[in-house]
């Protein structure tokens, strides 16, 4: 348990990150990437920073930033494409499931919400939001999107998240003060990250609108 509680404490860790990056290699990041988006125990995982934090250690010349780059793009779509067929074989038997520790009803509710929101474009933006990352595209398969329709967001949405967090981190890890600040700018991704999330809790508990309700119809396909 001491062990899998380090390796959590980790992952939020930029330091620690980065060892785990350079000691498992394309592995890690591959597997990583996956599970966040094709495996309801994701959610927990910094996609966002890791890829980020991938880029920069691409910069030293650890990784060859155009492998990082496909490999990691192609892990993106097909863990988008599993969450796809989980959503459309569960259906709506997942928002009666119990939550446990890996799940979190909750979680699902929020990435519908987001979907009902921006429709198939949810997809896309839901790349560069937690839980949202993970769920959006499970509810698109509850939701029966018509497989091309989604296929088309994720390839695009897959690609332009890998490759817009890792070329960050490997142009602006290049800067000194980017180096000296990895914890700062770290937190200051998983804060613009989570913005959305934080938005729509204050506009819900301070605007007076309603919270959805499990019998809300999904956007037409």
């Amino acid at each position: 348990m001491e062990a899998i509680l380090d390796f959590f404490s980790s992952l939020y860790n930029p330091d620690k990150l980065i060892e785990l990056i350079r000691s498992g290699g394309y592995l890690v990041l591959a597997v990583i990437v996956f599970a966040e988006t094709g495996l309801f125990i994701g959610f927990f995982l910094p996609g966002d920073s890791l890829l980020f934090l991938a880029g920069l250690v691409a910069a030293k010349g650890f990784f060859n930033v155009s492998v990082l780059l496909v490999l990691l793009s192609v892990m993106a779509i097909v863990g988008d494409a599993v969450g796809y067929a989980i959503g459309y074989r569960a259906g709506v038997a997942l928002y009666k499931r119990e939550d446990s520790f890996w799940f979190r009803k909750q979680h699902l509710i929020y990435a519908r919400e987001f979907y009902e929101k921006h429709g198939g474009k949810a997809i896309v933006l839901a790349r560069f939001v937690p839980f949202a990352r993970t769920f959006a595209p499970v509810v698109a398969g509850i939701g029966q999107m018509s497989y091309p329709r989604f296929a088309a967001f994720n390839v695009f949405g897959g690609i332009f998240w890998v490759v817009s967090m890792v070329l960050s981190g490997y142009y602006l890890g290049q800067v000194a003060w980017i180096r000296d600040n990895l914890e700062k700018v770290v937190l200051l991704i998983v804060f613009l990250s989570i913005t959305p999330i934080l938005y729509e809790a204050a506009r819900n508990r301070f605007g007076g609108r309603p919270g959805a309700s499990s019998g809300r119809r999904l956007p037409p396909n």
